[in-house]
């Protein structure tokens, strides 16, 4: 029978489906952000947008505003797979995602347990930086990114410093941004999406590459500073969309429009890159309207 708090979850999320028997379950493997617009916190708004089951893993804590990282303390690896451990070993998992994993170790960890309880769809945000410039990841735990988490990885959404550093080489326009979706495809992932952001001017295009090729998802750029956390809502978004079952390419489609929703009526709040609107909604797949 359906506990109260279950019941009140359906009946806001899709009241049509009240006698659904189960909600979509989505771990989230990341940073904390104090300042509330970016890492879990933007992860988990996201998944309840949705209409998921957000859970969380934690890896690091920040002290962090609009303006910058103020100072990072990395949870230690062994935690963090407990976290992860405790979480899969009762609840389950319908989909994950990582973000802000910090070191080699934790990474390890991470892809470690990704293979222990064979999470999947798993979507990777290979965190890096930043908006404010701020380091996210030890330069350390580049290589086992690549060789550990990266042949484990459903769908990879890499901007382009991120990509260019995954791939040791640099994009300076949309042909270079297919070869590196091509190229990352190369290192494991089933799906790479390379974002864009305003490198192709008066539009916001990023490339999605899978197994049949690559194709351009195109949508307006915003002229804004409040971008804060857009990485993190739309990887976030794809995870849902996948544990809520759609395909890999409506999820992303999905999540790059809700994103620009988010960006478009985006929080005028601190005094440098302000968060993104979470309270938009999200676009659902034709095929998958009213779910």
């Amino acid at each position: 029978m359906l506990g109260e708090a279950r019941i009140i979850f359906i009946a806001l999320c899709a009241p049509e489906r009240m006698m659904m028997l189960s909600v979509p379950r989505v771990l989230t493997v990341a940073g904390s952000d104090s300042g509330g617009g970016a890492g879990i916190q933007a992860d988990l708004k996201t998944f309840t947008r949705y209409c998921t089951y957000g859970m969380s893993a934690i890896t690091a804590l920040t002290a962090q505003n609009t303006v910058g990282v103020q100072g990072v303390h990395s949870i230690p690896a062994d935690f963090v797979a407990a976290q992860i451990d405790s979480v899969l070993s009762d609840i389950g998992v319908d989909a994950a995602k990582t973000g802000m994993l910090a070191d080699s170790s934790v990474v390890q960890a991470v892809a470690e347990r990704v293979s222990y309880w064979e999470m999947r769809p798993l979507v990777v945000d290979p965190v890096m930086v930043a908006k404010s410039g701020d380091h996210l990841l030890a330069a350390s735990a580049l290589e086992v990114v690549v060789g550990d988490l990266l042949p484990l990885t459903t769908v990879l959404t890499p901007n382009i410093s991120e990509a260019e550093a995954l791939l040791d080489e640099e994009i300076n326009d949309l042909h270079d941004m297919r070869e590196a979706a091509e190229g990352l495809r190369q290192m494991g992932p089933g799906i790479v999406v390379v974002k864009g952001g305003h490198l192709c001017g008066h539009a916001a295009v990023d490339v999605y590459c899978d197994h049949e090729g690559t194709e351009e998802l195109s949508s307006e750029w915003i002229e804004t500073e409040n971008t804060h956390g857009t990485g993190c809502t739309f990887a976030s978004a794809i995870a849902a969309g996948l544990a809520r079952g759609w395909p890999p390419l409506d999820a992303v489609r999905s999540a790059k429009s809700y994103v620009t929703r988010a960006i478009g009526s985006a929080l005028p709040l601190g005094s440098g890159h302000g968060p993104t609107d979470h309270l938009v909604s999200p676009d659902w797949p034709e095929q998958h309207g009213g779910d």
